[in-house]
């Protein structure tokens, strides 16, 4: 029994801790309480010490008293847990939150050095800069090593350890509450009951006295058990927390000492380039004094300067060493269908030009492959457009297209013009020696037409433009300079050129002088017919015909650019040395009538009737003479051909009666088409002598007329005194208004001549004027059936969809005179401009390659035609 009551914490009927006998050593805060319990069979003990700056042992009091006290006691305790629990789970979360934070600001870090990482890379033309951001960046990345080492040991030190004493001792603290609370329970309930039988029941007695004793026993267990587990956490949660925070600092320790070691060793680096930091202040400073110095400069030097001719020679050099003669921003017009200069958007119009390479090319942003607006500057020419609303404007003038340039002032203007003209006359300096080379080659120009390469060389016989041209009278040397060997030519002029001369002429523009290579381009035979009819003789003869009484001397082939410059502006643009119209027309007397030349020829070949009189007879006749040559062969074109062309169109009764030889229509040779040509002509061109006399035409010898003179030359087939009457001022488009408003044009085609038109045409006429009938150039050469004339109209852009006062266009008037020739071309450029519209939909507007397939035969057959006439 002793035995028992030993172990169960009493001795000699005492409590163990009332005889000196410590149950657990107490560390209980000022706050705190330590407690034990002790029980006899008859009394309830309660010892409390509590530790408040020193301890104050409680004696044993009576049970409900003991229990009172010490009920107190446990509340206080228990209360100081529960909110020990709250506090080290807010730490435990302030430490998660903590580690995750760091972790992004590692991850954050990161990413952070891989920047810098991109820039040393980005550096790495600078050694000092890609050096010094690795040599950082390693640093860093260390110590972002370090933070997450850091972290882990927090992790273990704070998180893991307090939620370890969270989970477990507290727990254990908790569960021994609960059995605390049951038994003091039970042992309330047994109290109760014994306290309720009465003592008549000795039965009842004895059962609730030995259910009491059997509590009071296990509540003495529990009791000892609770306050056990109060001790042991009072105790070890003092040891959990300092050893938490200690193993923390550790780790702070370690942290920084293990930064400082790092930076320790780049502290020597870091001072070493603080100190090239400090020197490229210095010279940064000293640069910035001296960029500001010359800026000072540069502005004064521009203050004082006047952007003369001087400042215009700076803008461009043609030796530059990266072949770029001028650059700059220019302002270009849209080339499709509105020509618009876009001011919606000008950054969308504005483009870098630049003039490099013997090509003029623009840019609309640096990286962007070159547009190139001209391939061969040689074939090019710039004037200047005073005839728009936009001031500054130039144009580039090429065979293929235009280009519409501004500058931002006139100066620059004048700049861009001398640098293209500059560049021109360079590249035929350049070229000059390999000329021999590509005469053999002879690259077409992008301005001829691809069908004339055949043609040409039938027409030639071997021969080259050069040798044909230079073989006439006076060609042999440049016109304006006299320098042997002249590979360039004037074709509207019909005058050979040097190298020189010829940039001077383009430099002119093209509406008094269009220049052309006699080895570099390929010539339409129409065009050398053209160069062969006239010459430098003839042309000098016009153009110096008072030079010696003027008194300028014509310069030689070693004269200055300039003086070469000013005495060819001073012969063809102004015109100085042109003798003074006197009489080079025949005039008649005053008050005599001047027919038109047809009827001239008529009244001093013929009787003086009128031609309606006559129309089946003399006229009719003289019209089969006039076109017989051209007339009598055959057509170019087989039956098959013809049926097929014709079904194209049109499937009427008339197309039908005019077809194939099977349908009707009869080859050229026919003497039905040679009358009906013949006829239409008459009752369509001239009208009765009766008629012409209600609207003659007089002349007063004392005032010529240059118009007159050019109108009678070109039906006379007279090139001389055509380019004489130009020099004297004529206008090509002049409208002869008592014949029917007739032009030179016209008057040409009477001729019969298809080098007198394209003469004119080189010069400037319009294709499309018309006469008073409403027939233009094209009606007159389907009525005379000049086919020939017919295909250098159309060539030209002729409008064949025009119609006469009779509402005929030369469409109807070809079928109507059974001429197969001119109905087949005519239907085949219709067919040709219905391709180009159909094309256009699909593709882009008004664009057609003119590399197409039946553009190339349609051009064939033209050319074809043209070469005809002037073989016959």
């Amino acid at each position: 029994m002793q035995r028992k009551l030993e172990k169960e914490g009493w001795l000699n009927g005492l409590p163990l801790a009332e005889v000196g006998v410590p149950v657990l050593p107490s560390f209980a805060p000022a706050s705190a309480a330590s407690l034990s319990l002790a029980a006899s069979p008859t009394v309830f003990l309660v010892t409390v010490t509590c530790v408040v700056g020193s301890c104050n042992e409680l004696g044993a009091l009576a049970e409900e008293t003991g229990w009172f006290s010490a009920r107190a006691a446990l509340e206080e305790v228990e209360g100081d847990v529960t909110e020990l629990e709250l506090k080290l789970d807010k730490l435990v979360k302030l430490c998660i939150a903590m580690i995750d934070t760091g972790k992004a600001f590692c991850t954050a870090n990161k990413q952070f050095m891989n920047g810098i990482r991109d820039l040393a890379q980005y550096s790495c033309k600078d050694t000092l800069v890609e050096t010094s951001l690795m040599k950082f960046s390693d640093t860093l990345q260390e110590m972002i090593n370090y933070h997450n080492i850091l972290f882990d040991q927090i992790q273990r030190s704070i998180k893991t350890q307090l939620q370890t004493f969270v989970k477990e001792d507290i727990r254990k603290f908790k569960d021994a509450k609960k059995q605390f609370e049951k038994v003091s329970e039970e042992k309330e309930n047994a109290l109760v009951k014994n306290a309720q039988v009465q003592r008549n029941k000795q039965h009842e007695v004895e059962e609730a006295t030995n259910i009491l004793t059997a509590t009071r026993k296990c509540f003495r267990h529990i009791a000892l058990d609770y306050v056990l587990q109060i001790n042991v956490l009072q105790s070890k949660r003092r040891a959990e927390i300092l050893k938490s925070m200690l193993s923390f600092m550790y780790a702070h320790l370690a942290f920084f000492h293990q930064g400082y070691d790092l930076f320790s060793e780049l502290e020597p680096y870091m001072k070493d380039l603080g100190a090239q930091l400090d020197q490229l202040a210095v010279d940064a400073a000293k640069e910035k004094r001296d960029m500001e110095q010359k800026h000072s400069t540069i502005q004064q030097k521009a203050a004082l300067q006047d952007y003369s001719s001087d400042d215009t020679k700076l803008e461009y050099n043609v030796d530059a060493a990266n072949g770029i003669v001028m650059e700059g921003y220019l302002f270009k017009r849209a080339s499709n269908a509105f020509k618009t200069w876009n001011r919606k958007k000008p950054d969308h119009i504005r483009r870098w030009f630049s003039i490099q390479n013997n090509q003029l090319v623009y840019q609309k942003k640096f990286k962007d492959n070159p547009t190139v607006v001209v391939e061969d500057l040689r074939l090019c020419t710039v004037k200047h457009c005073e005839d728009i609303e936009r001031r500054f404007c130039f144009e580039v003038v090429s065979p293929t297209k235009s280009c519409m340039l501004q500058a931002d002032s006139e100066k620059l203007r004048q700049a861009w013009i001398k640098a293209v003209q500059t560049s021109i006359a360079t590249a035929y300096r350049e070229k000059g020696d390999e000329s021999e080379k590509q005469e053999k080659k002879s690259s077409p120009s992008t301005g001829s037409l691809e069908s004339g390469s055949e043609t040409k060389e039938k027409l030639l016989k071997g021969e080259s433009a050069l040798q044909r041209v230079q073989c006439i009278p006076g060609n042999a040397a440049c016109c304006d300079c006299g320098l042997a060997d002249p590979r360039w030519a004037s074709i509207n002029l019909g005058i050979t050129l040097c190298i020189e001369c010829s940039g001077i002429h383009r430099s002119l523009g093209v509406h008094f002088s269009k220049v052309r290579s006699l080895t570099l381009d390929s010539w339409e035979p129409e065009l050398l017919k053209l160069m062969c009819e006239l010459g430098n003789d003839v042309i000098n003869r016009i153009y110096e015909a008072k030079l010696e009484k003027v008194g300028v001397k014509k310069p030689q082939s070693g004269s200055q650019r300039q003086e070469k410059e000013a005495y060819i502006r001073a012969k063809y643009v102004e015109r100085k040395f042109v003798e003074k119209q006197a009489a080079s027309v025949p005039l008649p007397e005053p008050g005599t009538k001047v027919l038109p030349p047809r009827q001239e020829e008529k009244r001093h070949s013929g009787p003086e009737k009128s031609l309606l009189a006559g129309e089946q007879g003399a006229a009719s006749q003289r019209a089969v003479a006039v076109s017989s040559d051209e007339a009598r062969r055959e057509s170019l074109f087989c039956p098959d051909e013809l049926d097929s062309l014709f079904s194209y169109f049109d499937t009427s009764s008339k197309l039908r009666s005019i077809r194939s030889s099977d349908s009707g229509i009869q080859p050229s040779t026919d003497d039905n088409r040679e009358h009906l040509a013949s006829t239409i002509s008459a009752n369509s061109l001239y009208e009765p002598e009766g008629d012409k006399q209600e609207s003659p035409v007089f002349c007063d010898s004392k005032q010529p007329n240059p118009g007159l003179q050019l109108y009678q030359a070109a039906f006379e087939k007279n090139l001389p005194h055509m380019a004489e009457a130009l020099a004297h001022g004529a206008e090509v488009n002049w409208v002869n208004v008592e014949e029917n408003k007739a032009t030179p044009l016209i008057q040409a085609v009477r001729g019969g001549s298809l080098v007198t038109c394209e003469f004119l045409l080189q010069n400037g006429a319009n294709v499309n004027i018309r006469d008073m009938k409403g027939r233009g150039p094209l009606h007159h050469a389907t009525v005379l059936g000049h086919t020939g004339q017919v295909c250098l109209f159309l060539k030209r852009g002729a409008n064949q969809h025009a119609t006469d006062e009779e509402g005929k266009d030369p469409l109807s008037i070809a079928v109507e005179a059974a001429n197969a020739d001119i109905v087949t071309l005519l239907r085949l450029a219709r067919m040709n401009e219905e391709m180009r519209e159909s094309e256009g939909l699909y593709g882009q507007p008004g664009q057609y390659s003119t590399n197409n397939h039946t553009e190339m035969q349609y051009k064939k057959c033209i050319q074809e035609f043209i070469s005809l006439q002037l073989d016959s």
